[in-house]
């Protein structure tokens, strides 16, 4: 399960992902205006800016739910304006949503299954005539979802229904079916959002060791700035659609525009620090 990352080259390595002047317009609203950003392989990335900046809409561009009108999305080499959503899991983008995905109604080992066979599945055919093959891959789809299980600490909470657990451990659960996907990129989407405070001190720890130990690449929005300046090796601010910052945390938090547009109103209510 452990995966040593090494990022010792990653800045000569070409990126991972590469964000290229997207522009998305919903009617006469424009959502993005020519963002471009990279992310390297192995390091944290987040997107930062006020409600409205344009964050949750380029999250749904890089997972295919919206299109862009203009500009390009490049994952590992292959441009993915043009492949169907369905596709996202299998090329190695999982991700987590604000709003839980879950299925209420089935046990957190089930759910995590459900990650696994975008990757572990042997096929309705094989499975239906138990074909070669078919055992093998089930019992490695297994596998994964106990390790995964493990590593999320959920062993307690593995066969109890979904939708009888607290929030923070719902979201626990669907981090580990987004990683049962094998993603080379995660997205997390508000990670800290309703998190108590015990839930949201392990978060941080709990993204390096998913970068760290599993070797995935994250990006993460997130509006806890205490959460981001700690654990991101590089930050991406928005604001309006339009990109106005990007670098190491301690570069955009100092950064004018970032700070009038954002970070400024956080700090002086105590949560910038």
């Amino acid at each position: 399960m452990t995966h040593d990352n090494d990022r010792g080259d990653s800045n000569t390595a070409p990126p991972l992902l590469q964000v290229q002047g997207v522009t998305v317009r919903f009617g006469g609203i424009v959502a993005l205006d020519g963002v471009s950003f990279d992310i390297r392989r192995g390091e944290i990335c987040a997107l930062i800016g006020p409600n409205g900046a344009g964050k949750s809409t380029l999250f749904n561009c890089l997972s295919r739910l919206y299109e862009c009108n203009s500009g390009s999305i490049v994952f590992d080499g292959q441009p993915i304006n043009r492949l169907p959503r369905h596709r996202m899991a299998a090329i190695g983008i999982g991700r987590t949503f604000q709003n839980l995905a879950l299925f209420g109604s089935m046990t957190v080992r089930d759910n995590v299954r459900v990650g696994c066979h975008s990757k572990h599945h042997a096929g309705m055919v094989r499975n239906a005539f138990r074909l070669p093959g078919a055992a093998r891959i089930e019992a490695e789809a297994q596998a994964r979802a106990e390790a995964l299980i493990h590593f999320l600490q959920l062993d307690a909470e593995a066969d109890r229904i979904v939708s009888d657990l607290p929030f923070g451990t719902q979201k626990r659960v669907e981090l580990a079916r987004a990683l049962a996907s094998e993603p080379q990129l995660l997205l997390l989407d508000e990670p800290a959002c309703g998190l108590n405070h015990e839930e949201l001190q392990g978060l941080g720890d709990l993204i390096r060791d998913i970068r760290d130990r599993l070797g995935v690449t994250v990006l993460l929005v997130e509006h806890h700035m205490g959460l981001v300046m700690g654990i991101s090796d590089r930050v991406v601010a928005l604001n309006f659609g339009k990109k106005i910052a990007q670098g190491t945390p301690a570069e955009v938090r100092s950064h004018p525009e970032v700070i009038r547009a954002y970070l400024g109103a956080e700090e002086e209510e105590g949560v910038g620090a």
